[in-house]
């Protein structure tokens, strides 16, 4: 029988062997000759059948759904479920299909999280390598400068000067990255509160755009409010926060844009929400990156990343500031036109 419970197997057997004994018993009635009473042949099927069914039914549990309910009880145990282990075995379920779908439910669990366990730890050496990477080259240009001025270099006026600042810059630089890293760190483990108010995101934009002048003349970069969007767009964040999210947004755009091009900001109401654009019309971002534009130090052009400045982990900070407000990120671009980088953040009505 296809999922049959333990009651429905032992009384089917015991009917099996109850049918058997009442032709027996139909034979010794076509020959008077066996001398059995008619209340025997009534009294010995019936006492037959129940000390079968007795015996089957407890046998099948002892011996078999005893053993398989281990098995139940031990993947209900991986699963932290204690009331299952002092739960009594039920008969009259069809225990083995339960037991057959919570093994198939455990299994793809266990392969799911085997997965995803996977993808972290290939995640963390990834993670591991750019650290050290990124920490190396200024730790070697450190070493190399130190090395020459503790070799007589700190004697020559024409070098000790110029080498003494270029490491403190690399030193410098070590700091941006681990202060960026711990940043990060305190975003994802939910350590770092956020200090929501009221504020006008377009005067915060104007604000970044003042404090940027002087980077955005160095590269004749426009910086403007878009058209039709030069109005008050008040919401309900983290202002210092999302100041960095802009830093980190419109500085890019500069860096990597064209010369003589333009970094437009534009506001968009949205009913619950306020969607802030930072546009250029830079080089572009092909589209197999714009799903990784967003990890840890990922750079298109390292050696050109670096010379300019960046961390790598910017547009990580950006990501986690704006999933930290429970709300969402993306990026637009084409090669040749430029990038559109988009967040919302909560309208304060």
């Amino acid at each position: 029988m296809k999922n049959a419970s333990p009651s429905k197997i032992v009384l089917a057997s015991s009917g099996i062997v109850l049918a058997i004994l009442l032709a027996l018993e139909g034979a010794w009635y076509l020959f008077p000759q066996l001398h059995f009473q008619a209340y025997q042949l009534i009294i010995i099927p019936l006492i037959t059948f129940v000390t079968i069914f007795l015996v089957f039914y407890f046998s099948v549990e002892k011996f078999i759904y005893r053993k398989i309910k281990l098995i139940y009880k031990n993947i209900h145990a991986l699963k932290s479920t204690k009331e299952i282990a002092d739960e009594k075995m039920k008969m009259s379920s069809d225990v083995i299909a339960e037991v057959n779908d919570e093994v198939i439910t455990w299994a793809k669990e266990r392969n799911s999280e085997i997965d995803l366990l996977i993808k972290q730890a290939d995640y963390r050496k990834e993670f591991l390598g750019n650290v050290s990477h990124e920490l190396k080259t200024p730790i070697m240009s450190i070493q190399g400068y130190l090395e020459t001025l503790s070799d007589g270099g700190i004697d020559d006026p024409t070098i000790n000067g110029i080498y003494i600042d270029k490491a403190l810059k690399n030193v410098e630089r070590m700091i941006m990255i681990i202060d960026d890293l711990v940043n990060i760190s305190m975003l994802e483990s939910g350590e770092l509160e956020l200090n929501y108010k009221k504020f006008d995101v377009n005067e915060l934009v104007k604000e970044v755009f003042e404090s940027l002048e002087m980077q955005a003349a160095a590269s004749k970069t426009k910086l403007a409010i878009k058209d039709g969007c030069d109005y008050t767009f008040n919401v309900f964040a983290d202002e210092k926060l999302i100041r960095e999210v802009l830093v980190n947004l419109i500085t890019n755009s500069i860096k990597y844009g064209r010369e003589g091009g333009f970094v437009h900001a534009g506001f968009y109401n949205m009913g619950e929400n306020i969607l802030i654009e930072i546009a250029d019309n830079g080089y572009g971002i092909p589209k197999e990156y714009h799903n990784r534009v967003f990890e840890r130090f990922f750079r298109m052009e390292r050696s050109r990343s670096r010379d300019m400045g960046g961390t790598g982990l910017g547009l990580a900070i950006v990501k986690h500031v704006i999933e930290a407000h429970n709300q969402n990120v993306n990026v637009r671009s084409t090669i040749g036109e430029g990038s559109t980088f988009g967040f919302t953040l909560k309208r304060n009505k």
